[in-house]
């Protein structure tokens, strides 16, 4: 197989996750959590909350591996994740990394297709598009404004199949814990996400 690994830097992620929208996304999103696990009468409802640190990741491995997908070679569906996020704490220092790789090179894919996308400029391209697109769904403002705090429990705040679920064999957490408006500006949130000073005209 083959793949890419991305690590962000800590302390723009630290300065981001300190940030109000930043927080009021996060507490949306617990709400919605906590909502669920108790439909399902899993207890304590707030268990297992991955925080905003795995949602900003998350939804960035979703975005990239939608875009990837259109060159390397490899269906999306051919395409996996692995995302590590951890604050500090006793048990080692914080984690902010993703892993996108495929384990089935065949006739479907080109052998090194995925690794030569990961080369700066390539990657720097396909990380710039892959925001740019997320701005938008096909979907908004239905997407835009979905909020898992409200109405019947989801997992997931401004993201959809339109946008960006990918297939259940591409993501370790069923096309949980995404939102777009972690990443960048979309309609109604134009100051919310890490990548918001990145795409603006």
């Amino acid at each position: 197989g083959e793949g890419l690994f991305l690590e962000f830097r800590e302390e723009a992620l630290q300065a981001w996750l300190a940030r109000k929208q930043a927080g009021s996304r996060e507490e949306m999103l617990r709400v919605g959590h906590r909502a669920w696990r108790e439909a399902r009468e899993q207890a304590p409802a707030d268990a297992g909350f991955p925080g905003m640190r795995y949602v900003v990741l998350h939804s960035l491995a979703h975005a990239l591996m939608r875009q990837l997908s259109v060159e390397c070679g490899y269906a999306l569906a051919s395409i996996r994740e692995r995302v590590y996020a951890r604050e500090a704490d006793g048990e080692g220092p914080a984690m902010a990394g993703m892993l996108l790789y495929t384990a089935a090179p065949d006739s479907e894919g080109t052998l090194g297709g995925l690794v030569s996308l990961g080369e700066p400029v390539p990657l720097g391209r396909h990380l710039d598009q892959c925001l740019h697109m997320a701005q938008v769904c096909s979907s908004d403002p239905l997407c835009a404004e979905h909020d898992p705090s409200v109405g019947p429990a989801t997992l997931h705040g401004a993201a959809c199949h339109a946008c960006l679920f990918v297939p259940e064999t591409s993501c370790e957490r069923a096309n949980r814990y995404l939102d777009r408006a972690a990443l960048v500006p979309i309609f109604g949130l134009e100051r919310s996400g890490l990548f918001a000073d990145l795409v603006e005209d």
